[in-house]
């Protein structure tokens, strides 16, 4: 059957439907050749260091050779967390910083952020990892708990957890009795008791492309499929080529300052992109998630202990899903793209299935995917023991051409990431402004924790073809954007071609001006996950569509990135 594809006009007036002005593009001969700062890489390091410098006055240009968000901040366990764990390492000033942005997190992205409440089981076998220095001292302190996790330690644990950040919106620790609360209903009879307290979820692509967009309303350029093939000081100042993955085409950037934000890539641009010997080094980790049939039916997460020492999360996903991760493996080469292996998926169907009632057959996976953690290489003896912080080093040669490497880094902290890294770079730029991210709303956050509910409703009274299901979706997707993606539609015709899962051609054109995608899996894998609810015909389809709407709308179908009004 012949695919129907949009006529030009249709397709260019929707898109001028979704853009503020026909001048919404910078051609290449627009794009500046001389900026203060060039951050490598579109994760959301970059994209958040990107925002904050752009915010002070700085001229910045970030390139990302894919799609934003397209490695590690896209595969992680979609949590905005203090990281109860990291307590058992002393970690203590990391989990105090996560705390506190966790709230200061939610008020600026509640659409794309929400509180969850974590139940943790217990039960007399839950063990700690032998060398943390936790087991090491209760071991001397207590010889006959060796290995043992017991309740008291815990309950202090989450006390420390519930005070450690100043928490004001969200609530506190509370006991548990599995007997009688629907928690309980899914778990095996031997756990009689659990702790439930509170952190948060995060759509983690989501974030790191509103913090690419917000960088770029505020001055920023930035370029996705766009690698970085050499950067050289010349001169007291940085010349950085880049290349374009489409095209070929080659463009020379003078930066004052250069930030390397590769994150697993790190180590391979401060040695082979920019020819610099370094000691510095990461410690490349794969974290690998399944994604199953629903196992329950509330929504509250679990926090399971092994009796290997290891934990992992089993999370309410997308709906009709669960999502059940991480592991902890070392990875060795970053150009090898991590995959959840079978042996790694029957580790995690069996750790969750020694907590439920039925286990978890192999044909109840869904989906996997895997992340590499570019952790800072600290010689930990394990994958689990290297630490989750980040750590920023300044190379120099003399007092000019500064280069910033950042290694490490968690998706709750990036925002203090970036203001650290601020801290670093700004002395190179007297006149930068002061610290302003933490009040700031990213696109489509502005309004307030508790108001998705209201927004829904608003959304499908004024655009009554929305079920709840349409609208649910893109509240939590755009905020309060939605109604600039609806724009004038009256019915869902007005909406132009229409794919599966409530995917229509107007949001299309929306994320291909707006939001940088440029694929189908951009969509369906990164700024949303509909690719769980659509066949592999269906993600072909709208592929081909993009590429074909895309030559049509012409400059706009390019891999520059589009300028971003603010709104």
């Amino acid at each position: 059957m012949k695919q129907k594809i949009m006529k030009p006009e249709l397709s260019k007036r929707l898109w001028l439907s979704t853009t503020d002005s026909k001048e919404a593009i910078m051609s290449p001969k627009e794009q500046k050749s001389e900026v203060d700062l060039f951050v490598v890489g579109g994760g959301i390091n970059g994209c958040g260091i990107a925002r904050d410098a752009a915010g002070r006055g700085l001229s910045v240009a970030l390139a990302e050779m894919n799609d934003l968000a397209s490695a590690t901040s896209s595969a992680s366990t979609k949590l905005f967390h203090g990281g109860l764990r990291y307590l058992e390492f002393f970690e203590v000033r990391l989990v105090r910083e996560a705390l506190k942005e966790r709230e200061t997190l939610l008020r600026a992205m509640p659409h794309i952020s929400w509180p969850m409440r974590f139940v943790l089981p217990y039960h007399k076998d839950m063990r700690f990892e032998v060398n943390t220095p936790t087991s090491k001292i209760l071991s001397l302190v207590m010889p006959w708990m060796r290995g043992r996790r017991p309740a008291w330690l815990i309950r202090f644990g989450l006390f420390l957890y519930d005070h450690l950040g100043g928490r004001k919106i969200l609530p506190g620790t509370k006991t548990v009795d599995l007997a009688a609360d629907p928690v309980g209903k899914p778990l095996q009879n031997r756990f009689a008791k659990a702790y439930e307290y509170s952190d948060c979820w995060i759509e983690d692509s989501r974030l790191v492309v509103l913090n690419a967009r917000d960088a770029q309303a505020r001055g920023a350029q930035i370029m996705t499929r766009t690698k970085v093939v050499s950067a050289e000081r010349v001169d007291g100042v940085w010349h950085i080529t880049t290349e374009d993955q489409s095209t070929k085409e080659t463009q020379l950037t003078v930066a004052r300052m250069l930030v390397n934000a590769g994150g697993p890539w790190v180590e391979e641009i401060i040695r082979n992109t920019a020819r610099i010997n370094s000691s510095e080094g990461v410690r490349l980790v794969r974290g690998s998630h399944i994604v199953t049939r629903k196992l329950f039916d509330h929504d509250k997460c679990y926090f399971f202990q092994g009796e290997d020492g290891r934990i992992i999360f089993a999370i309410p996903y997308e709906t009709d899903f669960t999502l059940i991760g991480t592991t902890d493996a070392d990875h060795e080469d970053a150009s090898v793209k991590p995959q959840c292996t079978e042996a790694e998926a029957d580790y995690l169907r069996a750790f969750a299935s020694n907590y439920f009632k039925k286990p978890i057959p192999k044909d109840d996976i869904v989906w996997s995917y895997s992340g590499v953690r570019p952790l800072y290489d600290d010689g930990a003896s394990s994958a689990t023991a290297a630490t989750r912080d980040y750590v920023l080093k300044v190379n120099q040669d003399g007092e000019a051409a500064p280069l910033l490497n950042i290694f490490g880094g968690k998706i709750t902290t990036y925002r203090k990431l970036a203001e650290s890294a601020l801290e670093k770079i700004t002395p190179f730029f007297p006149k930068a402004g002061p610290d302003w991210t933490a009040g700031a709303s990213l696109p489509g956050g502005d309004f307030p924790v508790d108001g998705v509910a209201s927004l829904i409703q608003e959304l499908r009274e004024t655009y009554p073809f929305l079920d709840d299901f349409w609208a649910r979706r893109l509240i939590r997707a755009y905020g309060t954007e939605a109604r600039l993606i609806l724009g004038d539609a009256k019915s869902i015709g007005d909406m132009g071609k229409a794919f599966a899962v409530t995917l229509t051609e107007r949001e299309i054109i929306w994320l291909m001006d707006k939001e940088y995608a440029r694929t189908a899996e951009d969509v369906v894998w990164r700024r949303s996950r509909l690719g769980l609810r659509m066949s592999k015909a269906e993600i072909a389809e709208l592929d081909t569509w993009m590429t074909n709407a895309g030559k049509d709308a012409g400059p706009m179908a390019k891999d520059e990135a589009p300028h971003i009004e603010a709104l």
